[in-house]
């Protein structure tokens, strides 16, 4: 009853309308539907019910900042841990170990018989000699702290608009090296634009005005690793997306480029061809997102010479651009203001391309999930489009994992929650058969995160916080996924390992949930617990990463036996 009531409600005020006037004299501010933002959800249509359980409001709007108690909900954030066939190896807390509270990526590199793991946001990046697990060293420490976090300034670790992108290092045979491609693109936590109006983009003009005419490069950079601190970086190249530029290897920083630069982790694995998420240029504008003013497509890339990479082709949905009128208004979402649409992640490709892949798997926020054809990079084409149910407000399609597919055919689509207090639809880990790739279809959905009885409360919802997937980490992690096995971030229900082993009857096999906060944590990041995931297959350790440090955990029943020490070789390339 209450999900067909839920199903209901969001039919009924999402119901595409018809175009309407916007305040925004910017051109590609999307003005094809009428403003049919959601209104606040009435308290008494969601929370704890009798047997336990939390039922999800139907629809929000985005509301990031505030507070939304609700009857059962803990008075304070819950600073207890809760463990199940798992085991802390080592915690490491304090701001060494907490480059931002918010979001981190990741990546491992080996020099010189060491291990050394790079968890970095933008300007705040940190290097850690994790070699013996129980024993990590910092080794780098990148900030900006001294000119108040300012990307327009130049510091001792920074020059002036650089930082440290989402990035992929692969080993590069004809260079004999690790080379690192980093993305750059536009920052999503600005000042110009708010999610509200009337400074969200449609009704601000000034400030997305401002937000369009802020130098530096939307692309990416290609580097040449010879250590593990940024003073072994060597630039190889600077490429612009932005497709209005005469020459992307020659681009002018000191002005404004357009688009949205490289989006997240480029999918590079060292060889000839790399996929990139990136709106090339202003007019990939269809997104109701209040703050972002692009709506991502996907870009391939001849990187056979790492120091001259040369675009091949770009693909995009119909309605991303200004003046696909016809297809954007066909989308349920159309006018709420408050949906993401568009890529967040770059393509999520079970094979390369250089094995004989052909298939990759794209998640495109409110758009879906897509099929492409990528076994001719030049011309990438579509194979298939499946609508996901509408998940407003929050992310609703971020991360596809196919470390599976290979070996069953399944595919786990997700997006991940962006308010607390569960106020928002909750985010299903959708279980997708992809085994005929012309028709793909959705054919379950992973187990919700229950707590254990000893936590004095029946859902996660409860223990405040936001609630739900993040992601399983990267293909970049070392040593070969292993099969069955999906661990996902989940926010405040911690480090979640599923078995998918069998497919219709997928299980939780061991979790790790972290206290909420620790001593150095701003109280403003309380809600934001366990966002990251990031495991060493190679070495059977996963690394959790918190809004207060980061864990070493293993697990012999999840993992296998773990190897706290030197690994046994060197991580070079990704494997499939």
């Amino acid at each position: 009853m209450a999900a067909a009531v839920a199903a209901a409600v969001t039919a009924t005020l999402l119901v595409p309308g018809v175009s309407g006037a916007s305040t925004a004299a910017d051109p590609n501010i999307p003005d094809v539907c009428a403003d049919r933002r959601p209104e606040p959800a009435d308290p008494g249509s969601y929370g704890m019910q009798l047997d336990g359980t939390f039922m999800h409001p139907a629809l929000t709007p985005v509301d990031e900042e505030s507070d939304h108690p609700f009857p059962g909900r803990n008075k304070e954030y819950d600073t207890r841990s809760y463990i199940k066939n798992m085991k802390v190896e080592a915690a490491y807390e304090g701001t060494d170990f907490t480059p931002d509270y918010f979001h981190t990526w990741q990546n491992i590199v080996d020099f010189d018989g060491r291990r050394y793991l790079f968890q970095y946001d933008r300007s705040e990046g940190r290097v850690y000699d994790i070699t013996d697990v129980k024993h990590v060293k910092v080794v780098e420490k990148l900030s900006r702290e001294d000119v108040d976090d300012d990307e327009t300034r130049a510091n001792g670790d920074w020059a002036a608009n650089d930082y440290w992108g989402a990035s992929t290092i692969q080993w590069n045979k004809k260079l004999n090296a690790y080379v690192m491609v980093q993305s750059f693109e536009s920052k999503r936590q600005i000042s110009e634009l708010s999610d509200h109006p009337p400074m969200d983009k449609y009704n601000n003009p000034e400030g997305v005005k401002k937000l369009r005419a802020k130098p530096g490069l939307k692309g990416f950079k290609v580097y040449r690793l010879d250590g593990p601190r940024k003073k072994d970086w060597k630039l190889l190249s600077t490429v612009s997306t932005d497709s209005t530029q005469s020459d992307p290897l020659n681009s002018n920083l000191a002005k404004a480029q357009q688009g949205s630069g490289s989006i997240d982790v480029p999918y590079w694995t060292g060889e000839k061809y790399m996929f990139i998420a990136t709106a090339p240029d202003d007019t990939y504008s269809g997104t109701e997102y209040p703050t972002n003013l692009h709506s991502a497509g996907y870009q391939s890339w001849d990187m056979s010479d790492p120091a001259h990479p040369k675009l091949l082709d770009t693909w995009h949905l119909p309605g991303q651009r200004t003046g696909e009128d016809a297809a954007y208004k066909k989308n349920p979402r159309c006018g709420n203001r408050t949906s993401w649409m568009g890529a967040r992640m770059p393509l999520l490709i079970p094979k390369p391309v250089e094995k004989g892949g052909r298939y990759a798997f794209a998640a495109m926020g409110g758009y879906g999930l897509t099929v492409l054809d990528i076994s001719d990079p030049s011309n990438m084409r579509t194979v298939s489009h499946l609508d996901l149910p509408a998940s407003v407000a929050g992310t609703e399609g971020d991360n596809i994992d196919v470390s599976q597919y290979e070996k069953t055919g399944m595919i786990y689509y997700s997006g991940y929650p962006l308010t607390e207090d569960c106020y928002e639809p909750y985010k299903d880990v959708y279980q997708i058969d992809a085994k005929d790739p012309e028709h793909p279809r959705v054919v379950g959905v992973l187990p919700r995160p229950a707590p254990p009885k000893s936590a004095g409360f029946t859902d996660y919802c409860q223990r405040r916080g936001s609630f739900g997937p993040k992601r399983t980490g990267y293909y970049t992690n070392p040593g070969r996924h292993s099969t069955g096995t999906l661990g996902y971030g989940f926010y405040n229900a911690g480090v979640q390992f599923f078995d998918v082993s069998d497919p219709a009857a997928p299980k939780i096999d061991a979790y790790f949930v972290p206290k909420a906060y620790g001593a150095d944590t701003a109280d403003y990041a309380y809600g934001n617990q366990t966002h990251g995931v990031y495991v060493e297959w190679d070495r059977n350790i996963a690394w959790a990463l918190t809004n207060h440090g980061i864990y070493a955990l293993s697990s012999k029943k999840v993992l296998g036996k773990p190897d706290l020490n030197r690994p046994a070789k060197p991580f070079r390339n990704s494997q499939f």
